[in-house]
């Protein structure tokens, strides 16, 4: 049996690992791979197998960094099953299309400076008809119910407590008369977070695949997450200003209005509007409503509580769908939280907020998740003077504030802790989904472990799984 990585080798995006065994192929995600405009294009569009020749794939969840280049997996000749929990499927429902809409509008634009050239127009990587005609493609699978994917290969999907839906993936393969068992942790949640299920105990394995996001570092609490949001708003509100904070549509926008809400309800934030300007994240959060198995104890009972049944929605929380809305933001005066997506800053309604308001000292840009490289999102991190929206710059004089505690990977601690049970077990274990040195520190961290052999993989690197 082998392995071979094509995608989230020593960067965060974009994973696609590749397993042959007895005689097919087995992909593990399927992600669009982000960073420089140009390069992002050219590696989504260009898929390095044939689409034809793969078999099936598991994923592992939703986020288009792991699901996004489905519809160009099966625009290039895929006829397999895509398998997935049932939440997964309902959230690629409404992502899919989403991404595929962002794909067509990005591409209209560039023409049009094309043509301006003379040059020709190109190809959205793929279209809403391919997004569309992705989903007859997948099976939904509830967690911890073995299913039959390949000839000799079982799947069971374990509860990773990431996003909605998320999963570990535990395949038992049998192949030459040997068993192998892998586990492929997608992206690891944390324990103790609101709204979702710790992860599940990894099970026991010869094989790991694991996220390293942060396989270097530690987050605050949840609890010191939450008072530093409290007092950002405060903050700003006594500047008169607006709070913008990008958040991915699906698992930060709801823990955001999650945490607004119990502030809400003990007093604490000030008489503030809240806006929640994204579609998609309007589209996902009634998903969430539809799926209390994937509910950790401490949601229940907040829904259960007569007074405040619904903990994604309050008296000062406003969901924007329209366009016209959406625009008379930007022309609202006064103090305001507005959350839009996408929460790396590289598309959709949030670089219009950014646009309008990152030249005001009184407004705080509030970032809530990591920000890969060369994004507009890191560049605010880096409090870069000056930064391009829309091919336009911009000076930055708001105040840009991070808050790490609200990441729903496992820091450097939980990963550790998660996979300290299996280590004696394992035979090999690879580390991806981070940056080289957050890879390279998670790799070092399971040799002292005990863990046999421990690779770092590169792009299109290829490892024998034998003992």
């Amino acid at each position: 049996m082998r392995i071979q990585f094509l995608g989230a080798a020593q960067t965060v995006t974009g994973p696609q690992h590749l397993i042959p065994v007895n005689g097919h192929n087995i992909l593990l995600d399927c992600g669009l791979f982000q960073g420089k405009r140009r390069e992002s294009f050219e590696r989504n569009r260009n898929l390095p197998f044939d689409a034809r020749g793969v078999d099936c794939l598991v994923l592992s969840h939703a986020h288009i960094d792991h699901s996004g280049n489905i519809p160009n997996l099966v625009r290039n000749g895929f006829q397999g099953s895509i398998y997935c929990t049932f939440a997964t499927r309902d959230l690629c429902s409404a992502m899919l299309r989403d991404s595929a809409f962002i794909q067509e509008q990005d591409t209209k634009y560039v023409n049009r400076k094309r043509a301006r050239k003379g040059e020709p127009p190109i190809e959205p990587i793929y279209t809403h008809a391919d997004a569309v005609a992705s989903l007859e493609h997948f099976v939904s699978v509830g967690y911890d119910r073995p299913v039959l994917i390949a000839p000799g290969v079982q799947c069971t999907f374990l509860d990773a407590g990431h996003i909605l839906g998320s999963a570990t993936v535990l395949l038992e393969i049998d192949e030459d008369g040997r068993r192998t068992r892998l586990v492929f942790t997608g992206d690891l949640g944390r324990s103790e977070m609101p709204i979702l299920r710790d992860p599940t105990p990894a099970p026991p394995a010869e094989v790991l695949i694991i996220e390293s996001t942060y396989g270097n570092r530690t987050h605050p609490t949840h609890v010191q997450a939450e008072q530093r949001l409290f007092e950002l708003i405060g903050e700003t509100y006594r500047r008169g200003g607006k709070v913008i904070i990008p958040a991915f549509s699906v698992g930060r926008t709801q823990e955001i209005v999650y945490s607004l809400h119990r502030l809400f309800l003990d007093g604490k934030l000030p008489d503030i509007p809240i806006f929640v300007d994204s579609p998609l994240a309007v589209n996902v959060t009634e998903i969430f409503r539809l799926h209390p198995e994937c509910y950790d104890e401490e949601l229940r009972e907040f829904i259960a509580r007569d007074r405040h049944p619904d903990p994604f929605g309050f008296d000062r929380l406003h969901y924007v769908r329209n366009v016209r809305d959406s625009k008379e933001l930007n022309r609202r005066e006064g103090p305001a939280v507005i959350i839009s997506a996408s929460g790396m800053c590289e598309a959709g309604r949030i670089q219009h907020h950014l646009k309008h308001n990152i030249e005001d000292s009184r407004n705080t840009v509030l970032i809530v998740s990591w920000q890969a490289p060369h994004t507009l999102g890191r560049r605010l991190v880096e409090r870069q003077p000056t930064v391009k929206i829309f091919g336009e710059e911009y000076r930055l004089r708001a105040r840009v504030e991070t808050i790490n505690g609200y990441s729903a990977h496992a820091d450097r601690n939980e990963l550790l802790k998660w996979v300290r049970p299996i280590a004696g077990g394992l035979n090999h274990a690879f580390a991806v989904h981070g940056e080289p040195e957050s890879c390279e520190a998670l790799a070092g961290d399971l040799r002292t472990m005990g863990v046999q052999h421990v690779a770092v993989p590169a792009w299109k690197d290829q490892f024998d799984l034998s003992p």
